[in-house]
């Protein structure tokens, strides 16, 4: 599936609105879904022009709890909530609605990174110098190097006697 801009997005729907073609047979013709069209055409409707102008967007926890409260509250589904919010997929509020039913408060609240740092979360804790947690460490370690160094060695001699070959022209 192509992927359209917002100036796009906007066209398609300014077209079909002024056409008389069905979405099923309009969605097909310009090569979505019918349900993406039917959301296009609900964000266009809540939020006109400026429905696509949409950036990178952290949600605050009182705005999770805003658009899931009035969802709640006015019986809307998650497309029509979505484009009275400006939130550009749906499926974003659903996701909250399942984890606020699923986890509380406490699973949406903002986490700043889903997955541990590479630099800083996926070390051990050192053991004390001297246990014997740390000489196990200290031998393993030293087997992998030296197992390391006995394959490096092992191709340094494997291209030493294999004979030089010439390349053709």
């Amino acid at each position: 599936m192509a992927k359209f801009t917002a100036m796009d997005k906007l066209n398609a729907v300014k077209r079909y609105l002024t056409s008389n073609e069905s979405q099923l047979a309009f969605a097909d013709s310009i090569g979505v879904d019918e349900s993406l069209l039917r959301t296009w055409i609900q964000q266009y409707q809540y939020q006109g022009d400026k429905a696509f102008q949409k950036g990178y967007t952290n949600y605050t926890l009182q705005f999770k709890l805003d658009v899931l409260s009035y969802m709640s509250e006015k019986g809307t589904s998650t497309r029509e909530t979505a484009a009275i919010f400006n939130i550009p997929a749906p499926s974003t509020v659903y996701r909250c609605q399942r984890k606020l039913e699923n986890g509380g408060l406490d699973a949406l609240k903002l986490n700043k990174k889903e997955r541990p740092s590479m630099k800083k979360g996926n070390k051990k804790n050192k053991p004390v110098e001297g246990s014997q947690e740390a000489l196990i460490d200290e031998v393993e370690h030293l087997r992998m190097e030296n197992a390391y160094l006995k394959k490096l060695n092992a191709l340094v001699q494997s291209k030493e006697k294999s004979p030089k070959k010439t390349k053709r022209k």
